[in-house]
């Protein structure tokens, strides 16, 4: 049995954000990570013969986020402008398809917003039809399905018309870390360990007994039992894992259970995400049409079974990245590697009109968000008319519990490696406050009791 100041569970962005914080305050902080790495939802994998790390989670940094940048800073990290160019396949050809944000600004700033929010599917077929052009819808629609990664018949309409005046919208200035966004999460893990924070991986927890000022966890760490106690411990666990039923044999045993987070876990949900990096003999895109898609940064093919496409551009490599989210990565879900990857593939063919390029592939690495144990998707989601659901998520409980999280990030960057570490550097700040307010309290109490006994 082991004994810290706070314990946080889970060695994502969010989970390293707030152990960093609380361990530089001196707090003694220990972090479990069940996988046998650090990173969460960051999947970054190195390949021999290739100079460009592999994402096969988050890769891109949606604006200008002060939350990333200022740890791209402070790890001295730089990050690359991707300055996205976007055509889509349409009438048989490829085509440019960067004006259709523009036309969605501007005929969507002329629907009133609805004055009850309603599932955004309900909205493109009601309010917003006769002022939005067909092509803009299906095209608005897409880009909820694939970006958000969510249902458009569940998905609340005021979150996602927020979202997109925001600064993390899908249009927004788009960068990649350099070198990855593992090399930002080994620099965080460095400054743990440098603040003599205890790391421990391979650390499932299976129960978590609380009362008001102490916290009790149980678990296996390496198949091996261990225990761990603390007056105060920081969750980061995915949404999907959060939304487990209690009786799951995968859940995490709350005792007592959590009764006020489930309007907040019923009002959240988590969008699916499969990806699949395919490694080229070469570029071969570079050389169709003369050149024209040189410089062309993403693809997307309507109606394919990935209908998202992009290149690792500013570097030039052989590498393109194919995204399924939401109800496109739902029609895969149970599919076999192999599988996936010939659906990729056939959609690369179709995308560039070239049948045989199955035969120009050298490598290709999936990962099924939805199907990974220990996150049950790839970002959250508010659902029609559950506007409060990420305030209530981020709610701490009797001092005791603090939730942290994308899922939990209320500054308008959830789905985000930047909601993440805002919201670790958020729970971190509640935490010192409230054992700055219990040990003033103390102090009160033990100034009274003097004063009494004189």
């Amino acid at each position: 049995m082991s004994q810290c100041d706070v314990v946080v569970i889970g060695a994502g962005a969010a989970g390293l954000a707030a152990a960093i914080e609380l361990a530089s305050q001196g707090l003694a902080v220990h972090v479990l990570e069940a996988r046998d790495r650090i990173g969460g939802r960051i999947l970054t994998r190195c390949e021999a013969g290739l100079s460009l790390p592999l994402e096969l989670g988050a890769e891109f940094i949606h604006g200008r986020s002060a939350a990333v940048f200022d740890r791209l800073k402070r790890a001295d990290l730089l990050a690359m402008d991707v300055a996205a160019s976007r055509w889509k396949r349409e009438r048989g050809q490829l085509q440019s398809a960067d004006s259709l944000f523009d036309a969605m600004h501007t005929q969507l700033a002329r629907v009133p917003r609805p004055k009850q929010d309603l599932p955004f599917a309900a909205f493109l077929e009601g309010p917003a039809r006769r002022r939005l052009t067909p092509a803009v819808r299906a095209f608005a629609r897409r880009l909820v399905e694939g970006f958000d990664a969510a249902d458009a018949t569940r998905v609340s309409t005021h979150a996602i018309l927020d979202e997109w005046s925001g600064g993390s919208a899908a249009d927004a200035p788009t960068f990649r870390p350099l070198g990855g966004f593992a090399k930002l999460m080994n620099a965080m893990a460095a400054e743990l360990e440098a603040l003599k924070a205890t790391l421990q991986l391979n650390s499932v927890v299976r129960q978590l007994h609380w009362q008001p000022g102490a916290v009790q966890i149980t678990g296996t760490a390496s198949g091996q039992p261990f225990e761990l106690r603390a007056p105060r411990a920081v969750i980061t666990l995915p949404l999907g894992v959060l939304q487990l039923p209690e009786q799951s044999p995968a859940a995490v045993q709350f005792s007592p259970p959590l009764h006020e987070k489930h309007a907040a876990l019923s009002g959240l949900a988590v969008g699916p995400v499969l990806k699949v990096v395919l490694r080229f003999r070469e570029p071969f895109w570079e050389q169709l049409a003369g050149g024209r898609y040189r410089d062309v940064v993403f693809f997307n093919l309507p109606g394919g079974a990935f209908p998202t496409f992009w290149s690792t551009l500013p570097l030039r490599t052989n590498v393109l990245s194919a995204w399924a989210g939401g109800p496109y990565a739902a029609r895969l879900a149970g599919w076999s590697s192999d599988q996936i990857t010939a659906t990729a593939i056939g959609c690369v063919a179709s995308l560039f009109g070239r049948p045989r390029v199955r035969q120009w592939l050298e490598g290709s690495y999936v990962h099924d968000w939805q199907a990974d144990p220990f996150a049950r998707g790839a970002y959250s989601y508010v659902t029609a008319g559950a506007a409060r659901a990420r305030k209530m998520l981020a709610k701490s409980l009797q001092d005791t519990l603090f939730f942290a999280g994308e899922a939990a990030d209320i500054r308008g960057e959830s789905g985000t490696v930047a909601g993440a570490l805002q919201s670790g550097e958020r729970v971190a700040r509640e935490v010192l406050s409230a054992g700055s307010q219990r040990r003033h309290a103390g102090r009160v109490a033990r100034a009274r009791k003097r004063a009494a006994e004189k």
